[in-house]
């Protein structure tokens, strides 16, 4: 059932939270409805705005909840210039016509209708595959607008990844009770009721009124998983741009040189002093007439991605470059935030695309520098914005990127020049056993015969294998087969190590004049860490903090918090990804590892290998592991398993399709 109406009722109890508002209608036909929604939808709606309400459930009732109804909202191009806020907050219709009349287009304008409610949302699998196309693992996820207050919660924990520290938080709660402020990570207790019963949260910091919340969410997933996997935040563009040149000049209002002036204005803006009013107010709501001025003016033909968060564990598996896609695809669809105008375009301003290249590979292409020096990418949603940005690379005499900010610096290595040769290896491996026991114990080792022995056993027996330069080699077999016996070998022939445990018995080892071998054998060879940072330490092997971020990241710790986190204050699996760090920070040619992703968990340790390998192969590094895991195996995608069982040795070649 379809009703028309328009929006009545007291704007401030339209926004209770970002997470709860109630919108008032009166229909045509003079039913009054309470419509309960999200505060962040609600603060949109103009008292006087035509609507139109479709009612899902039942029949026609004086309040319909959250999913008990669809509601439009119509919106003509010219409507700013017929209509205008009287001083009760009621818009003045002042173009002579009726109601009716307004809603036909005039002029070439076009009236459009908008849905609005319920919130968009879309589910998708998104699956992973190694390097030869094969499906490692997909993840079911749902992509929706933040509406409860639990997702407000996730989103706060998220953003403590990025900047909480001990003397900064991301979030702000208040006590409905005593309408005390708290500023805090999590959920507080408030100090003067000694409870949280009546604490919610109010606000992220650093988002404004007009900010708008996309959560990309687990639909299905592993008990010890993150339900929100990212978020992104939406505001309207920045009501002002200049351009730093690269020689110190400043050039004013850049972007009304390339696109419409129009495009950007009018913006979300309120004065620096009465924003910072928010910690002495109801939180998010402005003193009256300065919020809702700024919200019922504000429409633009262009949204801006102020923020993408993803889950530190997920950084390296193509979740950040989703989530930006999917939040386009809001943008266009919904009219992020205002839902008025169409949108032309999308802005990003964001330091941290000169380190990670997300939005590069979702279609932004770059354009020039702020003032303040930080980056200023653009995604076009029309024919229109996409020739205009053309036009300004092509013709622009300092845009000899082309469009282009993130550039690996990682590069390739030198591969090796030959063959790594295994010919006829044996290794026995020997033990005395003589060992001095307390009587209380020497019955029980009587009872087994074991006294004075001496142990021999053939670990490796006339093993030869070929390993091509820049391929991957996984080396399996039980506990105790000889898998670290074969790389200790073959890691002291490539340094240049005489010791008796790393020479053949018989047979030879031959590595190419050119290998530069990193290691990890646990106890043996090992990367020191020191008192340095993470981040300080890989920068000292690579000399460039660029391919420093990007090298833990690619190995698993995107996360800004450890990047200053010394080596000691990591957890086991955090620990064993820094060590991969450290070792692609040296680019040897020759990587080798035992026992690889030992201590992640299955899907951590899938998300490691898939990109190490990924790098390796970018990079033409040849990378020898051992490893007892299928799924890390799978992730890997090598081109040779040697399989290794006491003595015993057999390859297996994996064809690349």
């Amino acid at each position: 059932m379809i009703l028309s109406g328009r929006v009545v009722g007291d704007r401030h109890a339209r926004f209770k939270h970002r997470w709860f508002g109630i919108l008032e209608v009166e229909t045509d036909d003079c039913w009054r409805i309470s419509l309960y929604m999200s505060g962040s939808v609600a603060q949109w709606l103009r008292n006087g705005e035509r609507v139109d309400v479709n009612v899902l459930k039942g029949s026609v009732k004086s309040v319909l909840l959250f999913d008990e109804y669809e509601l439009f909202r119509f919106y003509h191009d010219y409507e700013d210039e017929n209509e205008s806020e009287d001083e009760s907050g009621e818009y003045e219709n002042k173009s002579g016509k009726s109601s009716e009349e307004q809603k036909k287009p005039v002029d070439g304008g076009s009236n459009e209708r908008i849905k609005i409610w319920p919130v968009w949302e879309h589910e998708l699998k998104f699956e992973r595959k190694n390097a030869f196309d094969t499906k490692l693992y997909t993840y079911r996820l749902r992509a929706r607008e933040a509406v409860y207050e639990a997702d407000y919660e996730e989103i706060a924990d998220l953003e403590q990844y990025h900047y909480a520290s001990q003397k900064e938080f991301v979030a702000v709660w208040i006590c409905e009770k005593c309408h005390r402020l708290i500023d805090a990570n999590t959920k507080p207790l408030c100090d003067r009721c000694g409870t949280d019963e009546h604490v919610h949260i109010l606000e992220i910091k650093g988002s404004t009124p007009a900010s708008r919340f996309l959560i990309i969410e687990q639909k299905k997933k592993s008990g010890y998983e993150p339900r929100v996997l990212a978020y992104v935040r939406v505001d309207p563009p920045v009501p002002m741009m200049h351009r730093l040149l690269p020689s110190g000049e400043v050039v004013r209002n850049i972007r009304e040189r390339v696109f419409e002036e129009s495009w950007f204005s009018p913006s979300f803006s309120i004065e620096p002093k009465t924003h910072h009013e928010t910690r002495s107010g109801a939180g998010s709501r402005l003193p009256g007439y300065e919020k809702w001025h700024a919200i019922e003016t504000c429409n633009t033909a262009a949204a801006r991605i102020a923020r993408v968060v993803v889950h530190p564990d997920y950084r390296s598996d193509g979740i950040g470059k989703l989530a930006v896609n999917l939040a386009v695809t809001w943008i266009r669809e919904r009219r992020i935030p205002e839902m008025r105008r169409g949108k032309k375009l999308v802005e990003v301003i964001a330091q941290m695309a000169r380190f990670n290249p997300f939005f590069e590979k979702a279609g932004f292409k770059y354009l020039w520098d702020t003032s303040s020096g930080k980056p200023v990418l653009y995604l076009p949603l029309t024919d229109d914005a996409e020739e205009r940005i053309e036009k300004f690379l092509q013709t622009d005499k300092y845009a000899k990127h082309r469009g282009k900010l993130f550039i690996s610096r990682y590069g390739e290595v030198e591969k090796l020049s030959s063959h790594i040769i295994f010919e006829n290896v044996t290794k026995i491996f020997s033990n005395e056993i003589d060992i001095k026991i307390s009587p209380e114990v020497s019955e029980i080792l009587q009872a087994f015969q074991v006294g004075h022995r001496r142990i021999q056993r053939e670990v490796l027996r006339n093993l030869s294998i070929r390993i091509s330069p820049g391929e991957i080699l996984c080396v399996v077999g039980a506990s105790g087969a000889g898998k670290t016996t074969f790389l200790r070998i073959l890691a002291c022939s490539a340094m240049k190590r005489k010791e008796e445990k790393c020479v053949p018995d018989s047979g030879y080892v031959k590595v190419p004049d050119n290998v530069r071998a990193a290691v990890i054998i646990p106890d043996e060879f090992e990367p020191e860490f020191g008192d340095h940072s993470i981040i300080e330490h890989v920068f000292r092997k690579c000399g460039d903090p660029y391919v420093a971020v990007e090298v833990l990241s690619a190995c698993g710790l995107s996360d800004a918090i450890l990047y200053r986190a010394k080596f000691h204050e990591l957890s086991t699996g955090q620990k064993e990804r820094a060590k991969l760090a450290s070792v692609f920070a040296e680019k040897p040619n020759l990587i080798i590892i035992d026992e690889f992703a030992a201590h992640l968990d299955p899907l951590a340790a899938k998300r490691v290998a898939r990109k190490v390998a990924e790098m390796c192969r970018k990079a033409g590094i040849t990378l020898i592991v051992a490893t007892h895991r299928r799924e890390v195996k799978d992730a890997l995608a090598p081109e040779k398993t040697l399989h290794i069982g006491y003595g015993t040795y057999f390859v297996r070649q994996h064809p690349r399709h």
